[in-house]
C-alpha cells in the first residue's frame, strides 16, 4: 500500500550514522561528498552532502529531529511524499546554502523541511521546544525567527557561531509550500473518498444481485 509505514526516517539515520563513522575512519572521504565552490558544478553533490556531517553533535542533534518529526510526518503523508520532501528540502537547500558558505553538509536543511511540512499539517499539534511545550506553528516561528536572526548576523559579517542559517531558512521555506500543498491534498482526499457502509452494501446486494 503507498500509504505503509516503511521507516524510512530509521533508515534515513542509520544511513548517515554509517557515512559519518566512514567521514572518521577513512581519511579524504568527506572530500569526496562535500558541496563547495569548487565542486558547486558535481550535481551529484548536491544530493551527498546532505548524509554528512561535522561533528558529532551536529550528527546527534539532526538524528534526533529526524527521528522524531520524520516519522511524524511520514505517519501522516506517507512513505514516498516523505522522501520528497527530505530530499527536495535538502537539494535545494545545498544549492543555496554552497553560495553563500565556504562549504555545505549536514542533513539540517532537509530536516528543516520536514518540520516545515508538518508546521502546515499540523499547526496545533503539541511538541517540546526552548524548553516549554507549544503548539507546532509556534514552534516553527521561533525557529525561523532565531535562523533569520543568524542568517543576519552572518550577511553583515557579525555570525553567532558557525550554523547554516540559510541552509535551514531554505528548507522550511520548501518544507512549507510542501506542506501547504499535502494539507490541500489531505482535505481533497477525504472530500472524494467513497464511504460504504454494511447496511449499504447487503442492501445493493439484495437489489441486485439475488
Amino acid at each position: 500500500m503507498e500509504n505503509k509505514f516503511k521507516f524510512y526516517a530509521i533508515k534515513l539515520s542509520i544511513i548517515c550514522l554509517i557515512i559519518f563513522i566512514l567521514q572518521n575512519i577513512l581519511s579524504g572521504f568527506t572530500d569526496l561528498f562535500i558541496l563547495n565552490s569548487q565542486t558547486y558544478w558535481e550535481i551529484w553533490r548536491f544530493l551527498t552532502a546532505i548524509f554528512l556531517h561535522g561533528s558529532l553533535i551536529h550528527l546527534v542533534y539532526n538524528l534526533f529531529a529526524l527521528l522524531l518529526f520524520g516519522s511524524i510526518v511520514e505517519r501522516f503523508i506517507g512513505g514516498k511524499r516523505f522522501l520528497i520532501v527530505f530530499f527536495a528540502s535538502g537539494i535545494l537547500a545545498n544549492i543555496i546554502s554552497a553560495i553563500f558558505y565556504p562549504s555545505s553538509l549536514g542533513a539540517s536543511g532537509a530536516i528543516f523541511g520536514v518540520i516545515g511540512t508538518l508546521v502546515f499539517i499540523r499547526p496545533t499539534m503539541a511538541v517540546f521546544a526552548f524548553g516549554l511545550p507549544m503548539p507546532m506553528f509556534l514552534a516553527g516561528i521561533l525557529w525561523m525567527a532565531g535562523d533569520l536572526l543568524g542568517a543576519y548576523g552572518f550577511l553583515v559579517g557579525n555570525p553567532i557561531d558557525n550554523t547554516g542559517n540559510i541552509a535551514h531558512l531554505t528548507g522550511m521555506l520548501v518544507g512549507l509550500i510542501f506542506g501547504i500543498f499535502f494539507r490541500n491534498w489531505k482535505r481533497d482526499e477525504k472530500r472524494y473518498r467513497i464511504e460504504l457502509d454494511e447496511n449499504s452494501v447487503r442492501k445493493w446486494e439484495d437489489n441486485y444481485l439475488r
